[in-house]
C-alpha cells in the first residue's frame, strides 16, 4: 500500500446515520414472509405472481414466449392490493427478470424487461429499493453493455430516475458496479447517451456526497470514493477502459498547473510553485488522491498497458494534460516504487514503434515545453530551450526512469520477450538525445551484465538468440564513445583495492570479454582510437596490479589477470595495424608533442586516458583523442614486453594461464606495432636468462615447465619479429638457448609424462630460433654428460638417458604420424617416417652415439634402459646405418693388405698404444653385437636392408653377408702379444662369435645338466629382486633358464629364440591365442616337467615388486620363456599368475590416472611402458593356457556320426566361430577349461578399465592444459593396446568375452556419470565383435539361460557371469540399436532363425520374450532405412514373426505378470515406477506386465515400419486390448494398477488410426468406470488428460451421451426404510461421477469446444439445482455441480457465459447465506460450502469483467475493504459472515490457517487451496479453513487488484484438477 491507512483520513457518517455502511440485509431468508400476512387480498394477489412464475420453466422457449412471460408478469404484479409495497416471490421475480436480459435475446425482450423492472422500482420506492439493491441491482447491471440503441435509453431512465435516487448508504457498496455499468455509453462521444451518461455520473457522484455534515470536507469525502472506484473499475476491467478513458478526459482535474516555466530554481521550495493555484489544486488532488493515491497510479499504468493503441494514446495525452511529471501528486503524494511503476508503464509504449506514441511520451517526460513543441507551436530550438528540457527531466524523471530500467532488468524474467524489452526501451528513449543521452550511461552495464547473465543458464537456444538479438540492437544504437567510456570505467574500477572483492572485479572483467566477444565493435572508431586506449590501459591496469600484489593471492585475483589479458588479446586482435600509424586520420592533441609524450608516465597517460572517458564520455566531437598513435604503440608495446617479463619472473601464475595469455598479447603487440616502435628489451633478456637448474630433494625441476614455456614462447615472439636481430644480441642467444635447453631437459624425464611432448616442441621450436644449427645438438650432448658421475662405468645418468629417449619420441615429424597411425600399420609406414625424420635425426647423432657407448659398459645400469629402448623402437635403420657405415670405414683402414687375415700386423701404433682403426673396429663391432643382441627383431630388417660397397650403391640382401665376412677376418687376425692388444682382440673375438652365433642360430650346449644350478639361482634371482639388483636380474635369468631347460629331459622343449613376442606374433595354430608349436613339439611335452615350487613364487614376485620395473622386460620375456615348461601344470599356475597381472595392472593404473589428475607429480615410475608390458605378458600367460585347452580338448573329441548332427538354427549357425567341442563328461578338461575362462573374464575386465579411460572425461580435471597432448599421446598408445588384446580375446572366446562386457554394460547402470555406451563403442571398434560374430554370441548366451539343454555344447555358456536372460536381451536390444542401418545385411538370416527358433518352442523364453518383441521392433525400424534383400518379402516375414512373438508373449506370460497394483506403498510410489516404467531403457532389468508394457509403449510409435499390412496392426490392436489394456482396466485394483507405462500404450495407440475402434472402447470403459477419479492427481494430469482429449476429439458425442445420464431430482417414489436411502445414495453417486465426468472432459478440450451442447448442460445444472436433501439425486450433488460451473468458467469465453450468470448468482448467495449461525438447512452441507466457496474464489482470482458487476454481493470491492471507519459494517455477505462468525460465542481465530495472502509480484492464485482443505475433517472445516477465508477474502481481493498482478490461470486449473480427483468427497 501507498500509505499507512490509520494517518489517513475516513469519511464521515452522515447526520443521524451512527455508521458509514448501511446494515446489510439477508432478504432470501426472509423471502416468505409475504406468505405469513393474513390479507386475503394480497395472498391472491402473491398467488397470481406465483402462477406467472411457475410457467418460465414450462412455457418459455422461444422469444415471444419471453415477451408474453413478461406481460403476464407484469400484469400480475400491478393487481396489487392498494397500499401493498412489497413484492412477493421478489428473489424468484428478480432471477427471472435478470434471465430475461440474456444478450442473445432480442431487444423486444430487453426493452420489456425494462418495464418490468421500472414498475418494480416504482412501486417499492426509494427506502424499500434501497434495501431490494442487492437483488435487482446485479440483474439490471450488464444491460448497457450490450443493449441496442432503441434499449440504452430505457436503461439509462432506470439508472437516473431510481438508482441515483438512492441514498448514500445504499449506493456506497454497489458504486463500482454501478460506475462498471455505465461505462459502455461513454465509449462513443458522437452518440446520444454520451451527455446523458455523463450528467448520471456526475448525479452520482454528488449522490455519494449526500448527507456529509457541512463545513467538514462536505467538499470532496464524497468525490473521494467515487474516483477511487472509476479507478478500481478502469484497473480490473478491461472492456470498460475505453468509457473510463473519455470520463477522464472531461472530468479528472488538471494536477499539474500551475506550470514551472517561471524559473528552474522555483522547484527547490518544494510545493511553492503551486501556491498560486491556491487551494482548488489541493482540494483536486486531495479528491483524487485520498484516501489512496497509487489507485491513481495504477489506474494510468493499467491504460497504458493495454493492449489497444487508442486506450494508450488517450492516456498518455491525460498524462501530458492533467498528471505532468512535476505535479506534486506524482513527487510528493505517491511513494517512489508506485512513481516508478508508472514511468515504466509509459515507458513501455515505445516498444510498438508508433510514433504517436513516442511525441506523447517525450512531451511527459521533457515537460510542458515539449508538449508546445509536440503540438506545432512556433518554438525556438536554441541551445537555452533545450537545456531546460535536459534539466526537467533530469530532475523530475530521470532518477525514476533510471530505477525502472534497472528493475526491469534485475526482474530477471524466464519470458526471452520479457527479458528484451528493456533493450528496446532503451532503443527508442535513444531516439531523443536529451532522455536516451542521460539514461543510456546509467543503464548500459546492468543491461549488458543482464544478458550475459542470461546466456551462461541453461536456456534454449531459440531464447537466448533473441534475447541477444535485442542487446545487440540496443549496443548498435549507443555512441561509441559512450561505450568505451563505461568500458574504461570498469577497466579502472576492477583493479582499485577499494571498489570490491577479487569475485566482483572478475565478474567484472567475464562481462567485458562478453561485450567484445559477441557485440559489434567493428566500427572505425572502435577500431582505430578506443581499442588500442582500452587495450593500453588494461595492460597497465594489469601491471600495475601486479606490481602492487607482488603475488597474487588465491585463484580469483589470478582469473582477473587472465580474464584481462584475455580481452586485450581481443582487442588487439580486432585493432588495424594503421590505428598506431603516424598517418592515421585521427587528430589528437595539439599542445603536446611527441617528445613530450614520450616522457609522460604511466600514471600522466591513465590520468589523461580517464579524463577523456569520464569527461567527455569518449566522444571525439568535444575532444580529441589523449594519445598520438605512435605514442600509443610505443607505450602498448612498451607494457605488453614489461608486463610479459613481470608474469614470467613471477611464475605464480603460470598454471593459470595468464603468462600464455600475456605472450598472446605481447605477439599481437609485435605483430601490430613492431615496424614503428622499439621496446627496452634489457630486463626481459634479463629474467629470460634467470633460469633455475637441476631438481628439488623430490625429483621436481627447479624451474617449472610453464614458466620454460612461456620463456621459450617469449623469446619465439621476439625472435620471430624482423627487427630481432637488432634487437637482441648474437651473444644473448648464445647464452640463453643453452639454459632454456637446460631447463627443458628434466621436463622430458617419464617420470612426469604429463610435459613430454610440449618439452619436446619447445627443444625444436628453440633450434628454428638459433641461427647456430649444431647448437641443439652440442647443449643436448652437453646435458647428458655433464650431470653424470665420476664412475667411468656411468658416464651418463639413467634419468637424462630416459630424457633423450623421449625426445627421440617426439620428433617434429613423427610425434604427430605415430600418435595417429595404428600400430597394426607400423610396419607399412616406419620407413617413411623415417625418411621424413631424417634431417631431425641427424641433429641428435652425437648424443645417440654418447648413448650407444653405454652398451660397451653392461655393468652399468644404464644398460638396460639403452637396451630395452633400442628394443622399443619401430625401426633402427637409422642406427644401424650409422654404426655399419662407420664400421666399414674403420675395416677398411684396418684391413688393406690383399691377405684378408695378416694386414693387421702392419700398423705399429698397435704396438705404441695409442688408439687406431683397430680401437674403432672394435668399438663399432661390440656397438654392432650389442645391438642384434638387445633388439635383434628390429636389427634383422635393418641388416637385411643394404651392406657398404665400393660405390655409394647399396643392396637389400648383402648387410648380414659382409658383416659375417668382417667377423671372419676379425676371427682370422693375430694381435702383437701386448697386453692391450690382447684384451682388444678378445673384445673383437668375442663379438665376432655372439654375432656370428646369432647370425647361424647354433645349438646351445646341455652338457651341465647334472650341476642342477636351477635352485640356487633360483634363490639368488628372489635375492636380487629383494635387493634391486637390476643386472644381476636379468644375468640370472638367461642362466636360469637354461639350467631349467637343462633341468627338463633333451628335446622335451625346443628353444624359443630370445625375443619379445608382439600380439600379432602370437595367434598362430588352433588358437587365436595360442603360441605357435608343431605336432612333434606338442607330443614332446606331454610328460610332466618337475619344476621347482618356488618358480612361481619368483615370477609373482618380479612382477609385482618395483624393484623390478627397470627390467620389467626382461621378467616378461622369462615368463615367456617358462610357459612352454608349465605346459602339464599350467591349468593349477594360471589362476595366480593372472591375478598377479590383474592386480599389478590396476595398480600402475591407478598411478597413471593420479599422475595425469595433479601437477605437481613425483612419481618415479615409468608408467605406460609399465603398462605395455604387464599387458604383454597378461596376453603370453592366456595364449599359453589356451593353447593347451585346445589341444586338451582336440585330443579328446570323438568323431561324431550324421545321426548326431544336430540340425536347426543351434546345429548349423556360425560355423567356424569357436572350435569345435563334443559332448563329454564334467571332469578335468571342463574344470580346466572353466578356470581359463574365469582368466579370461579377469583380463577382460581390466583392459576394458584402462579402455575406457579416454572416455570418462578424464582431460577435464587436467590441472591445467600444459600436460594435453602428452595427455592424448598417452591415452591413444594404451587403448591401442588394450584394442588389440581384446581383439585377440575374442577371436579365442567371443562368447565368454561377451557375457564379460555385458556384466560390465549392466554394472554401469549403477555408477553416476558413466555412461554405458562405452560398452558399445569398444564392441563397434572390435573386429571380432563384428555383429555377425556377436549378434549369434549373444543368442547363445540367451540360450544357455532359457534352454541350454537344445543347444549344442559347443556353444554353450559356462554360466559364470552374473547375468539373467533378462538382462541379455536387454543389451541384445541396445546393441542393435548402436549398429548401423548398412549391418542388418550381415545378421538378417542369423535373427531370422533365432526367431523362429524361440517361436518353436517358447516356453523357456517367456522372461525374455518382451525384449525379443523390442528387438524384432528394431530390426523392422532399420530394415526401413535399408534396401538390401527382397524388401517386401523381409517385411511381411518381420511382420509375420511379430505378430506370433506377440502373440506367445500374451499366451505365456513372463513370471510377475499381473494386472495388480504394484507393490508400493504410496501413490507417490506409484509415480515415481510409472516413470520409471516410460522408457523402455528404464526398465530392463523389469519383469512381468510391466516391462511388457513399456516394451509395447515404445513400439506402437513406429509399428508401421514393423507391419506393413493394416489387417496385421488392427490384430496386433486387438490382441493388447483384448489381452492387456482390457484385464488392467477391469482389474479389482483399477486404477492403482495403472501406471505412466500404461497411459504411454494408450496415447500411442491413439495415434494409430488401425487400432482407434478397440482403442476408444477401453478408454470409454475406464473411463465410465466408478474408481476412475481415484487416480493419482499426477497420473491424472499428465497421462489421462492427453487420453481423454484424444478420445473426446475422436468422437463428437461424448458430452451428449454424458447429458443424457443426468436424471431430474424426484421424490415420487421414495420410500422410507434402508431401500429408499441406499437407493438415494446410488443416485447420487451416479450423477457426481458423472457431473466429474462432464468436468474433466472440458477441461481435456480446447476453449469453446462444448458451446454447442451449453443450451443442454445449463439445463441439467439447473434442474439438479433444485434438488432437496430428500430427492433422488439428492441435493449432495451441488458440490459436483460448482466444479462444472469452474470448468466452464476456465474453458468458456465470456459471450458464452453470459447465461449462466443469474443462476450462478443466486447459488452462490444462497449457498454462503447457508452458513450463517442460525441458518440450518440440508440443502448445503459444508462440501457443497466449501465448494461454492471455491467457485467464487475462482471468479474473484480470474476477475472476469461480466462477476465484477455482481463482487459487492459477496465481497467489498471498494477501498472500505481496507479504509472502513471503526463504527461501520459490513454489507458484503461474505464481510458480514466473517463479522458475525467472529462475534459468536464459539468463535475462534486460527493465525495458522494456510489460507494467507501470498506476496506481490506473483501471479493472483486461488485464496483457498487444497492444501489448506487437506485432512481437514467436514466437522472442523468451518473453523479451520472457512472462517479464515471469509476474513480474508476482500482485503486479499483488494490487494491483488492493487498489487496488478495477472491471474494464474493454471492455478485455478490444478485446484479444480485436484478437486475433481478427490474420491474422498463422494458418497
Amino acid at each position: 500500500m501507498s500509505l499507512d491507512t490509520n494517518t489517513l483520513q475516513r469519511t464521515d457518517s452522515p447526520v443521524r446515520s451512527g455508521r458509514t455502511s448501511p446494515a446489510h440485509q439477508r432478504l432470501r431468508n426472509a423471502d416468505d414472509d409475504g406468505f405469513l400476512k393474513k390479507d386475503k387480498g394480497y395472498r391472491r394477489y402473491a398467488s397470481g405472481v406465483e402462477r406467472v412464475l411457475s410457467s418460465f420453466d414450462t412455457s418459455v422457449e422461444e422469444w415471444a414466449d419471453y415477451i408474453s412471460f413478461l406481460g403476464r408478469l407484469l400484469k400480475a404484479l400491478q393487481s396489487k392490493p392498494a397500499g401493498t409495497v412489497e413484492i412477493p416471490h421478489r428473489t424468484l421475480v428478480a432471477k427471472r427478470l435478470s434471465q430475461c436480459l440474456n444478450p442473445v435475446l432480442p431487444a423486444g425482450v430487453h426493452q420489456k424487461t425494462l418495464d418490468v423492472y421500472a414498475y418494480i422500482f416504482a412501486a417499492l420506492g426509494s427506502e424499500d429499493l434501497s434495501k431490494n439493491l442487492s437483488l435487482y441491482l446485479p440483474g439490471l447491471t450488464p444491460i448497457l453493455s450490450f443493449a441496442a440503441l432503441s434499449v440504452k435509453p430505457a436503461a439509462l431512465t432506470l439508472f437516473e430516475t431510481y438508482i441515483v435516487a438512492l441514498t448514500s448508504i445504499s449506493l456506497r457498496p454497489a458504486l463500482k458496479a454501478i460506475i462498471l455499468a455505465l461505462l459502455p455509453c461513454l465509449e462513443e462521444e458522437s452518440t446520444e447517451e454520451f451527455e446523458r451518461t455523463l450528467r448520471i455520473l456526475a448525479a452520482l457522484k454528488e449522490a455519494i456526497g449526500r448527507g456529509l455534515q457541512p463545513g467538514h470536507d462536505s467538499d470532496t469525502s464524497g468525490d473521494q470514493y467515487f474516483w477511487q472506484c472509476l479507478f478500481l473499475a478502469c484497473i480490473t476491467s478491461k472492456s470498460r477502459r475505453p468509457g473510463a478513458l473519455a470520463y477522464l478526459a472531461r472530468n479528472l482535474p488538471r494536477l499539474g498547473e500551475p506550470s514551472i516555466a517561471t524559473s528552474a530554481g522555483s522547484q527547490q521550495n518544494g510545493d511553492s510553485g503551486f501556491a498560486a493555484g491556491g487551494s482548488t489544486i489541493e482540494s483536486a488532488i486531495r479528491a483524487v488522491a485520498s484516501p489512496e493515491p497509487g489507485l491513481l497510479v495504477r489506474c494510468f499504468c493499467a491504460g497504458l498497458r493495454d493492449e489497444q493503441v487508442l486506450i494508450q494514446r488517450g492516456f498518455l495525452d491525460l498524462l501530458v494534460s492533467h498528471l505532468p511529471l512535476h505535479s506534486t501528486v506524482l513527487q510528493h503524494k505517491v511513494v517512489s516504487d508506485d512513481l516508478q511503476r508508472l514511468i515504466s508503464a509509459a515507458s513501455s509504449v515505445v516498444a510498438r514503434r508508433d510514433m504517436s506514441l513516442n511525441r506523447r511520451l517525450w512531451s511527459w517526460f521533457l515537460g510542458p515545453d515539449s508538449a508546445e513543441n509536440t503540438n506545432g507551436s512556433a518554438v525556438t530550438a536554441n541551445q537555452d530551450g533545450f537545456g531546460y528540457q535536459g534539466r526537467y527531466f533530469e530532475q523530475y524523471g530521470l532518477e525514476h526512469l533510471v530505477r525502472t530500467i534497472r528493475k526491469m532488468i534485475d526482474c530477471e524474467p524466464q519470458n526471452p520477450a520479457d527479458r528484451a524489452r528493456p533493450f528496446r526501451i532503451c532503443l527508442s528513449l535513444m531516439d531523443r538525445w536529451e532522455i536516451g543521452g542521460l539514461v543510456v550511461p546509467a543503464v548500459f552495464l546492468p543491461a549488458m551484465r543482464s544478458v550475459w547473465q542470461y546466456q551462461l543458464r541453461d536456456r534454449s537456444p531459440e531464447a537466448t538468440s533473441e534475447v541477444l538479438r535485442s542487446a545487440k540492437m540496443f549496443f548498435d544504437g549507443v555512441e561509441s564513445g559512450l561505450i568505451w567510456a563505461e568500458i574504461i570505467k570498469v577497466i579502472i574500477h576492477v583493479f582499485d583495492p577499494q571498489e570490491g572483492s577479487s569475485r566482483s572485479a572478475c565478474d567484472g572483467l567475464k562481462l567485458l570479454l562478453f561485450i567484445v566477444t559477441n557485440f559489434n565493435v567493428k566500427e572505425e572508431e572502435m577500431l582505430v582510437v578506443h581499442m588500442p586506449i582500452a587495450s593500453y590501459a588494461l595492460l597497465l591496469r594489469v601491471r600495475m596490479f601486479l606490481q602492487r600484489v607482488n603475488k597474487p593471492q588465491g585463484p580469483d585475483e589470478a582469473e582477473m589477470v587472465l580474464l584481462a589479458l584475455k580481452i586485450t588479446s581481443r582487442l588487439l586482435d580486432l585493432a588495424p595495424q594503421r590505428a598506431f600509424a603516424s598517418e592515421c586520420a585521427v587528430k589528437t592533441d595539439d599542445d603536446i608533442e611527441d617528445g613530450d609524450e614520450y616522457s609522460l608516465h604511466d600514471d600522466e597517460l591513465q590520468l589523461k586516458i580517464q579524463h577523456f572517458y569520464t569527461n567527455n564520455q569518449g566522444n571525439l566531437d568535444f575532444e580529441n583523442p589523449p594519445l598520438s598513435p605512435k605514442v600509443l604503440g610505443q607505450a602498448l608495446l612498451q607494457s605488453s614486453v614489461q608486463l610479459a617479463a613481470i608474469l614470467i619472473r613471477s611464475g605464480s601464475l603460470v598454471p593459470f594461464g595468464s603468462t600464455d595469455a600475456a605472450l598472446n598479447v605481447l605477439n599481437l603487440a609485435l605483430r601490430k606495432v613492431s615496424k614503428i616502435a622499439k621496446p627496452d628489451l634489457d630486463q626481459f633478456l634479463a629474467n629470460l636468462l634467470d633460469v633455475s637448474l637441476g631438481n628439488h630433494s623430490d625429483g621436481s625441476p627447479k624451474s617449472p615447465f610453464p614458466i620454460i614455456a612461456a620463456k621459450v614462447s617469449a623469446l619465439e615472439a621476439i625472435g620471430g619479429t624482423p627487427q630481432s636481430a637488432s634487437w637482441i644480441p648474437s651473444s644473448y642467444v648464445r647464452q640463453l638457448i643453452p639454459r632454456l635447453l637446460a631447463g627443458l631437459w628434466p621436463n622430458l624425464s617419464p617420470s612426469m609424462p604429463q610435459h613430454n611432448v610440449e618439452a619436446a616442441r619447445c627443444m625444436w621450436r628453440l633450434q628454428s630460433i638459433s641461427t647456430d644449427k649444431r647448437l641443439l645438438e652440442s647443449t643436448i650432448s652437453t646435458l647428458l654428460i655433464s650431470d653424470g658421475s665420476d664412475d667411468e662405468l656411468n658416464p651418463i645418468r639413467l634419468e637424462d638417458a630416459q630424457r633423450f629417449a623421449t625426445l627421440w619420441a617426439h620428433l617434429p615429424n613423427t610425434t604427430a604420424s605415430q600418435s595417429r597411425r595404428s600400430s597394426l600399420m607400423r610396419s607399412a609406414t616406419e620407413s617413411n617416417l623415417e625418411s621424413s625424420a631424417g634431417t631431425d635425426l641427424h641433429l641428435l647423432e652425437r648424443p645417440l652415439m654418447l648413448l650407444l657407448d653405454i652398451l660397451d659398459t653392461p655393468k652399468s645400469p644404464l644398460f638396460i634402459f639403452v637396451v630395452s629402448w633400442l628394443q622399443s623402437l619401430p625401426s633402427l635403420r637409422f642406427i644401424t646405418s650409422l654404426v655399419i657405415d662407420r664400421l666399414s670405414g674403420a675395416s677398411t683402414v684396418a684391413l688393406t693388405q690383399p691377405e684378408p687375415f695378416t694386414h693387421i700386423r702392419q700398423f705399429p701404433d698397435c704396438a705404441k698404444g695409442e688408439p687406431d682403426s683397430q680401437d674403432l673396429c672394435c668399438y663399432y663391432l661390440q656397438l654392432t653385437l650389442t645391438i642384434v643382441q638387445c633388439s635383434p627383431k628390429n636389427m634383422w630388417p635393418a641388416l637385411e636392408g643394404f651392406s657398404p660397397s665400393d660405390g655409394d650403391s647399396r643392396s637389400p640382401e648383402n648387410n648380414a653377408i659382409f658383416l659375417a665376412r668382417i667377423c671372419l677376418r676379425f676371427l682370422a687376425h693375430r694381435p702383437n702379444g701386448k697386453d692391450r692388444q690382447n684384451d682388444v682382440d678378445l673384445q673383437l673375438k668375442q663379438a665376432a662369435l655372439i654375432i656370428l652365433r646369432h647370425l647361424l642360430e647354433g645349438p646351445i650346449s646341455r652338457s651341465i645338466i647334472e650341476l642342477e644350478l636351477d635352485i640356487p639361482l633360483l634363490e639368488g634371482l628372489i635375492s636380487s629382486v629383494q635387493l634391486a639388483q637390476y643386472q644381476l636380474q636379468l644375468s640370472v635369468m638367461d642362466v636360469l633358464l637354461v639350467a631349467l631347460r637343462m633341468r627338463l629331459a633333451t628335446g622335451d622343449v625346443d628353444p624359443i629364440p630370445h625375443q619379445r613376442p608382439v600380439s600379432r606374433d602370437t595367434i598362430r595354430g588352433s588358437s587365436a591365442l595360442s603360441i605357435s608349436t608343431d605336432g612333434d613339439d606338442r607330443k614332446s611335452q606331454q610328460r610332466s616337467p618337475t619344476l621347482p615350487p618356488r618358480l612361481l613364487h619368483c615370477l609373482t614376485l618380479g612382477l609385482t615388486s618395483r624393484n623390478s620395473r627397470p627390467v620389467l622386460d626382461g621378467w616378461i620375456t622369462f615368463l615367456h620363456q617358462c610357459l612352454p615348461l608349465y605346459m602339464d601344470n599350467i591349468f593349477q599356475i594360471i589362476i595366480p599368475l593372472v591375478e598377479c597381472f590383474c592386480n599389478t595392472l590396476n595398480s600402475a593404473f591407478k598411478s597413471m590416472q593420479a599422475t595425469f589428475g595433479k601437477a605437481d607429480n613425483s612419481n618415479t615410475d615409468t608408467l605406460e611402458p609399465t603398462l605395455a608390458l604387464l599387458l604383454n605378458g597378461l596376453e603370453q600367460s592366456l595364449a599359453t593356457a589356451h593353447d593347451r585347452l585346445m589341444t586338451d580338448e582336440v585330443s579328446s573329441t570323438p568323431i561324431k556320426s550324421p545321426e548326431q548332427q544336430q540340425q536347426g538354427f543351434f546345429g548349423n549357425m556360425v560355423s567356424g566361430v569357436f572350435s569345435v567341442e563334443t559332448n563329454r563328461s564334467r571332469t578335468l578338461t571342463a574344470n580346466n577349461r572353466l578356470t581359463v575362462l574365469l582368466c579370461f573374464k579377469d583380463a577382460v575386465r581390466v583392459c576394458f578399465a584402462i579402455w575406457s579411460w579416454g572416455d570418462q572425461g578424464m582431460s577435464a580435471s587436467l590441472p591445467d592444459n600444459s600436460t594435453s597432448a602428452s595427455y592424448k599421446y598417452t591415452i591413444l598408445r594404451l587403448r591401442n593396446r588394450t584394442r588389440r588384446i581384446f581383439e585377440h580375446l575374442f577371436a579365442a572366446e567371443a562368447l565368454e568375452c561377451l557375457e564379460t562386457l555385458v556384466e560390465l554394460w549392466q554394472n554401469l547402470a549403477k555408477e553416476r556419470g558413466v555412461t554405458r555406451n562405452i560398452v558399445l563403442n569398444l564392441l563397434q571398434v572390435l573386429d571380432g565383435s563384428r555383429p555377425k560374430n556377436a549378434i549369434p554370441a549373444m543368442f547363445n548366451a540367451i540360450y544357455s539361460r532359457t534352454n541350454p539343454g537344445a543347444l549344442d555344447p559347443v556353444r554353450k555358456s559356462t554360466l559364470s557371469s552374473n547375468l539373467t536372460d533378462v538382462s541379455l536381451a536387454a543389451f541384445l536390444v541396445a546393441y542393435t540399436k548402436s549398429l548401423d542401418d548398412d549391418a542388418m545385411d550381415e545378421i538378417w538370416n542369423d535373427c531370422m532363425t533365432f526367431l523362429k527358433d524361440v517361436l518353436a518352442n517358447p516356453m523357456p523364453h517367456r522372461q525374455t520374450l518382451p525384449r525379443l518383441l523390442e528387438f524384432t521392433a528394431v530390426l523392422g525400424e532399420k530394415v526401413d532405412n535399408t534396401n538390401f534383400g527382397e524388401q517386401r518379402k523381409m517385411r511381411r516375414e518381420l511382420g509375420d514373426l511379430f505378430i506370433r512373438l506377440l502373440t506367445a508373449t500374451l499366451t505365456i506370460r513372463p513370471m510377475g505378470f499381473s494386472f495388480e497394483a504394484p507393490a508400493v506403498s504410496s501413490i507417490e510410489g506409484l509415480a515415481v515406477e510409472g516413470a520409471n516404467a516410460r522408457k523402455p531403457t528404464d526398465t530392463r532389468g523389469t519383469t512381468g506386465s510391466e516391462g511388457l508394457i513399456s516394451v509395447l509403449a515404445a513400439i506402437a510409435p513406429n509399428i508401421s515400419k514393423v507391419l506393413i499390412d493394416p489387417d496385421r496392426i488392427t490384430s496386433m490392436a486387438t490382441m493388447i486390448s483384448t489381452q492387456i489394456i482390457a484385464p488392467i482396466f477391469r482389474s479389482k485394483t483399477f486404477p492403482e494398477n495403472i501406471t505412466e507405462c500404461t497411459l504411454e500404450l494408450m496415447i500411442a495407440l491413439g495415434s494409430i488410426p488401425e487400432a482407434n475402434r478397440t482403442w476408444k472402447r477401453d478408454v470409454s470403459e475406464a473411463f465410465n468406470d466408478s474408481k476412475f477419479f481415484s487416480s493419482p492427481l499426477d497420473l491424472a494430469q499428465q497421462k489421462w488428460l492427453p487420453v481423454i482429449r484424444q478420445w473426446s476429439l475422436a468422437d463428437k458425442d461424448r458430452m451428449p451421451e454424458l447429458l443424457s445420464r443426468l436424471t431430474s431430482p424426484t421424490s415420487a417414489g421414495i420410500m422410507f426404510g434402508v431401500g429408499a436411502s441406499s437407493a438415494r445414495l446410488e443416485a447420487d453417486r451416479k450423477a457426481q461421477l458423472n457431473f466429474r465426468r462432464i468436468a474433466f472432459l472440458i477441461l481435456t478440450t480446447a476453449n469453446d469446444t462444448f458451446v454447442v451442447n451449453m443450451a443442454t448442460l445449463q439445463e441439467k445444472v439447473v434442474d439438479l439445482l433444485s434438488a432437496s436433501a430428500a430427492s433422488s439425486p439428492s441435493s449432495t450433488t451441488r458440490a459436483e455441480i460448482y466444479m462444472v460451473i469452474r470448468a466452464l468458467i476456465l474453458k468458456t469465453s465470456a459471450p458464452h457465459l453470459a447465461s449462466f450468470w443469474p443462476t450462478i448468482n443466486a447459488e452462490l448467495y444462497d449457498a454462503i447465506s447457508s452458513a450463517f449461525p442460525g441458518h440450518s438447512t440440508d440443502i448445503y452441507s459444508v462440501g457443497c460450502l466449501l465448494q461454492a466457496c471455491k467457485l467464487l474464489d475462482t471468479l474473484l482470482t480470474l476477475g472476469l469483467d461480466d462477476f465484477q458487476m455482481q463482487e459487492w454481493l459477496f465481497i467489498t470491492d471498494t477501498t472500505d475493504s481496507v479504509y472502513r471507519a471503526s463504527n461501520s459494517k459490513p454489507v458484503a455477505m461474505i464481510d458480514e459472515l466473517a463479522e458475525e462468525l467472529d462475534s459468536g460465542p464459539d468463535a475462534s481465530y486460527f493465525a495458522d490457517s494456510s489460507t494467507t495472502s501470498l506476496p506481490h509480484g506473483f501471479k493472483r492464485k486461488p485464496l483457498l487451496t487444497s492444501t489448506a482443505t487437506k485432512d481437514v475433517p467436514n466437522d472442523e472445516m468451518m473453523e479451520k479453513v472457512l472462517r479464515p477465508f471469509f476474513r480474508q477474502l476482500s482485503i486479499h481481493d483488494f490487494e491483488s487488484t492493487y498489487s496488478m498482478d495477472a491471474p494464474d490461470w493454471s492455478a485455478c486449473f490444478d485446484e479444480l484438477m485436484a478437486d475433481i480427483f478427490n474420491y474422498t468427497t463422494l458418497v
